[in-house]
């Protein structure tokens, strides 16, 4: 039986949106029948598939997919660094830059940012979540971090998902002020992070290859940032350079073809999130923002 549609809030426009899902025929089959999930088990959730269909996105024929591509899902090409005929693969344009006046940087130090394009969902206090995609379907902490440990220092912390569609500009960036630390990889599967899967195993988040890093911040302490890979997206390039003072909205890597994901956890208690955010994801349901818009900020005394 299929899950109904996929829906989700616009900040820009305020009005409940349904997603146009790149390849929806496909997920759904994979995610929501018996012999696709069986070959999801065997096949598609596994780094090979992944590194197959990448290949295949930097030979110099995906090149002919990027204007389609752009009409199809219209997106603004005046944003772009280069012009969609300049892009030598798909795999190039996927990863473009932009120009930037494109992603405004929220002003004020006690302001926190989306680190990328997407639709997100945030809690304020993930253990008393009641469930991310769907009520009573959740991960915990030390799932996410893969360890107690590593995860003690943000029990009852405030989590923000944001899930990357292929449509995404697909660079991410700093959510806050602060000095990261080396990235460290968690290996793990390649599921898809749609909600079409999410919905059925949200711990598919939690079993997919990441990366983390940690960022001390003056004004929101210490932040975790998650990048999770996912089917057809098998590689995740950190630009950063780690244990230097970084600012808010610069740029802290990029992920190849296909949905991808982003996980933020801050500390208990040092960002107050913004209404909207808060009020969809209690629905289960995902605001649509872009990179550099008003996160959360600072919480008042």
């Amino acid at each position: 039986m299929s899950s109904p549609p996929v829906e989700f809030f616009n900040r820009y426009s305020n009005q409940v949106e349904v997603e146009q899902i790149y390849g929806e025929r496909w997920l759904r089959w994979a995610y929501e029948s018996g012999l696709g999930r069986a070959t999801t088990a065997m096949l598609l959730k596994r780094g090979i598939f992944s590194w197959y269909y990448g290949y295949r996105m930097n030979r110099a024929y995906s090149g002919n997919k990027v204007l389609p591509f752009v009409v199809d899902y219209e997106l603004d090409a005046d944003y772009f660094v280069k012009k969609p005929c300049e892009f030598r693969t798909f795999n190039e344009f996927f990863a473009r830059a932009l120009k930037p006046e494109a992603r405004p940087i929220a002003a004020g130090d006690e302001v926190a940012v989306f680190p990328a394009d997407g639709r997100h969902l945030a809690f304020p206090d993930v253990d008393e979540s009641e469930g991310f995609y769907v009520k009573g379907s959740k991960f915990t902490m030390p799932e996410l971090f893969g360890s107690a440990e590593e995860a003690a220092p943000f029990a009852g912390g405030s989590m923000l998902i944001s899930r990357l569609c292929p449509v995404d500009y697909h660079r991410f960036h700093f959510p806050v002020s602060g000095t990261p630390s080396d990235s460290s990889l968690i290996r793990g599967s390649l599921y898809s992070v749609n909600p079409i899967a999410l919905r059925r195993e949200v711990k598919y988040l939690v079993q997919n290859k990441r990366m983390l890093t940690l960022i001390d911040s003056e004004m929101f302490g210490q932040v975790a940032m998650f990048e999770v890979g996912a089917t057809c997206v098998g590689t995740i390039r950190q630009l950063f350079v780690n244990d230097r003072l970084t600012a808010k909205g610069e740029e802290k890597g990029l992920f190849k073809f296909g949905g991808s994901c982003m996980i933020t956890v801050f500390q208990r208690g040092r960002i107050q999130l913004s209404e909207d955010l808060v009020t969809h994801s209690g629905e289960q349901r995902e605001v649509y923002a872009k990179m550099g818009d008003v996160l959360g900020r600072v919480p008042s005394s």
